[in-house]
């Protein structure tokens, strides 16, 4: 898939954004396992305007994530180009405008998914976006609202126009949040109604239901966001199905507990281990999802304060599931 000058391989997968766990750390621990593209979590486009040291500093970039893009929510289209050019000192491959989060303090702003209602402005927003950076600019949608306004095509086509470089559809309309299902005829619809690339997300958890993806809807490319949470391997896993139709197994349980450690070790490097701690907590939790006894370690989980006692917790969840 081509974005402008940046070429991504193949229909392989990258890291979806998502607010509070796609940092820095997770962005280069999916790419070691095989995302081919990354993309922050989504930033106050009037934060950046403002010169917020947090909104500034969710969009450090390392280079081993790269190619990344920066991603700006908001709903004012010279704040949101103000913003973008913000971002360029961040030196980022792309800009991607969040019009699809379906939080309500997002969405309740009038921002995220809440444009989908509001077509003209969105393509306002999009072409000032475009106009103001010389970089890919691209977009991510939801299907719309809800059931009653399913728009996505529409607004599609408003982003070609706008000059948007692709496209990102997440089979889901605002009002299902994250419950099933995911709509595939209509991201293929997409696809058939812009010649710009399309990315489908939206429950790809594994090489099968990737490659199911792409045959439902022939997208050009796709965008893994839950599923990578405490299984960032979820990346080797479709590079193999999709590649060499090969099924990859879950990694024995000490090599996840080993990921967890060095995931969680690396967010403390970046944040401090007051923070990155904190943040272990939930991270921890998805990792042991699944695992027998996990209701009890999640108790462990919720109570931890060192990175010492975290690997203290998965060497004992490792011997306990060998």
């Amino acid at each position: 898939m081509r974005l402008g000058t940046l070429e991504l391989d193949g229909r392989t997968a990258g890291l979806a954004p998502m607010a509070g766990v796609a940092d820095m750390a997770f962005r280069e621990l999916c790419r070691e396992y095989g995302a081919t593209y990354v993309v922050s979590e989504m930033v106050s486009s009037k934060g950046l305007t403002m010169a917020d040291r947090k909104s500034r500093k969710l969009l450090v970039l390392s280079d081993r994530e790269r190619p990344a893009a920066a991603q700006i929510f908001g709903s004012d289209p010279q704040i949101m180009a103000r913003s973008a050019k913000e971002c360029l000192a961040f030196a980022p491959d792309v800009i991607d405008i969040n019009m699809g989060c379906p939080a309500p303090k997002i969405a309740g702003n009038g921002g995220g998914a809440a444009l989908m209602k509001q077509p003209v402005l969105a393509e306002a927003i999009i072409r000032a976006v475009v106009q103001a950076v010389n970089l890919p600019v691209t977009v991510k949608f939801r299907l719309g609202w809800d059931s009653e306004s399913i728009n996505v095509v529409e607004l599609a086509k408003r982003a070609e126009d706008a000059g948007a470089a692709a496209v990102t559809v997440h089979g889901r309309t605002r009002q299902q949040m994250y419950a099933p299902p995911v709509d595939t005829e209509t991201i293929a619809a997409v696809k058939r109604s812009v010649s710009i690339p399309v990315i489908a997300n939206g429950d790809i958890t594994d090489g099968p239901s990737a490659a199911k993806m792409l045959e439902a809807t022939n997208a050009d490319y796709l965008l893994v966001g839950r599923g990578a949470l405490g299984r960032p391997w979820v990346f080797s896993q479709i590079n193999a199905y999709l590649q060499h139709e090969v099924i990859l197994p879950e990694p024995p349980i000490a090599e996840q507990m080993r990921v967890m450690v060095k995931h969680i070790r690396r967010i403390c490097a970046y944040k401090g281990e007051r923070i990155g701690i904190r943040e272990a907590r939930k991270h921890a939790a998805w990792y042991i999802r699944g695992i027998h006894g996990a209701a009890q370690y999640r108790q462990k989980v919720g109570a931890l304060s060192s990175v010492e006692e975290l690997e203290a917790l998965a060497v004992e969840i490792a011997s306990k599931n060998a």
